[in-house]
């Protein structure tokens, strides 16, 4: 199994319905996302979780992943920078959630255990980070995960 590391810069904030980043599995691979992290951009506190998908909507530009080994295989799950227009399906609940404080570079480091958290197997499936309340800032990224 070959670990894949993504990040970047929201291109827009996210709302309670867009999220400003996604990662979607393939339609015969999924991951298993062991770490996420954001920092805050802005000195403005905001609200940040990570949400399900069963939908792709509207994917943004896509965001390069990078092996661990650089003798692996290419990544088969991808990245999309902000959705736009059509809103992907949230599906569940929150599985985390943090307030990032009004501060450049505040933020949070999600880690899933031994386990991971699962990205099924299924095109439209994806894990991303919403806004689920008051006004979403743009923040930095990223996503390390199994696959």
């Amino acid at each position: 199994m070959a670990r894949y590391s993504i990040g970047g810069i929201a291109s827009a904030a996210a709302t309670a319905t867009l999220p400003a980043f996604t990662l979607a599995a393939a339609a015969a691979v999924g991951g298993k996302i062991r770490e996420i992290g954001i920092f805050n951009t802005t000195s403005t506190a905001f609200y940040a979780s990570v949400r399900r998908f069963t939908t792709a909507g509207t994917r943004g530009a896509g965001v390069t992943a990078i092996p661990y080994d650089p003798a692996s295989a290419a990544a088969s799950c991808t990245g999309a920078d902000a959705n736009t227009s059509t809103a992907p399906t949230l599906t569940g609940g929150t599985i985390r959630i943090a307030e990032l404080p009004a501060a450049v570079g505040g933020g949070v480091i999600w880690t899933f255990g031994e386990t991971g958290l699962v990205l099924p197997v299924g095109t439209g499936q994806m894990i991303g980070i919403l806004c689920p309340s008051g006004t979403g800032q743009v923040f930095t990224y990223y996503f390390d995960w199994d696959e």
